[in-house]
């Protein structure tokens, strides 16, 4: 699978009006020429502005694949949709996924390792998106919107800090062996109702160790509700 990193995306936070608040949002981001350098909690010139749900070391680099503009294209006629607007780090390409490979999502794992640019970064979680999706897009319904279309892109986490830039590759370095793709985290999290498959894909999910430990805490409070795996 070959990723690509075709827009480096960075902002500040900044003041906006939302329904006649005041609000600090960092969700605003200009696409970056050149090298850039990624620490272990964001990149230089990207900050984010409420620090209780939003960046933080698994949450360093937030990605979104280019793939996922066609679909927004039309289910958003009339928006522009420049490189950045759902608030991402990195705008990846995937190339060619072929008709039955399904989402971005499904190939990338929780816990999967890449070097780009001189750095490397692990994937941590898929992107849960809060209010400030809407006040993107000027709608209140985005949120419920990105959650229904399953196109949640995904987090990094910086392992080694480097230089990033646009036309970088991510390249594979290894898998966790309990590896559960970033789709299934997001089905898991939305559901309702486990089945038993469901369930031993959630105690896989709790043995990798890159996925934050609020995410292994909600499962493990999921798993007490529901009856026993039927082996």
């Amino acid at each position: 699978m070959r990723m690509k990193l075709i827009s480096l995306n960075l902002g500040l936070p900044r003041q906006v009006t939302w329904h006649a608040l005041n609000v600090s949002t960092g969700i605003f981001k200009q696409s970056a020429d050149g090298r850039v350098v990624l620490r272990k909690l964001n990149l230089d010139g990207d900050r984010q502005a409420d620090l209780t749900v939003h960046g933080g070391k698994n949450k360093a680099v937030y990605c979104y694949p280019l793939q996922h503009y066609e679909y927004w294209k039309k289910e958003l006629p009339g928006h522009e949709l420049p490189l950045g607007v759902f608030g991402e780090n990195f705008t990846l390409d995937f190339g060619d996924l072929g008709p039955n490979t399904g989402f971005p999502e499904d190939s990338i794992h929780i816990g999967d390792r890449f070097s780009v640019g001189s750095a490397e970064v692990v994937v941590t979680q898929p992107r849960i998106p809060c209010y400030k999706l809407g006040i993107r897009f000027q709608m209140d319904d985005m949120v419920k919107r990105f959650l229904i279309s399953g196109r949640s892109g995904f987090y990094l986490a910086v392992t080694r800090e480097g230089e990033v830039g646009v036309g970088d590759e991510m390249t594979p370095l290894s898998q966790d062996p309990n590896a559960v793709p970033v789709s299934g985290i997001n089905r898991l999290y939305v559901s309702k109702h486990y089945s038993d498959d469901d369930q031993r894909l959630l105690q896989r999910a709790l043995r990798v160790a890159a996925l934050p430990e609020s995410w292994k805490e909600y499962f493990r409070e999921r798993l007490q509700m529901m009856p026993a795996v039927h082996d």
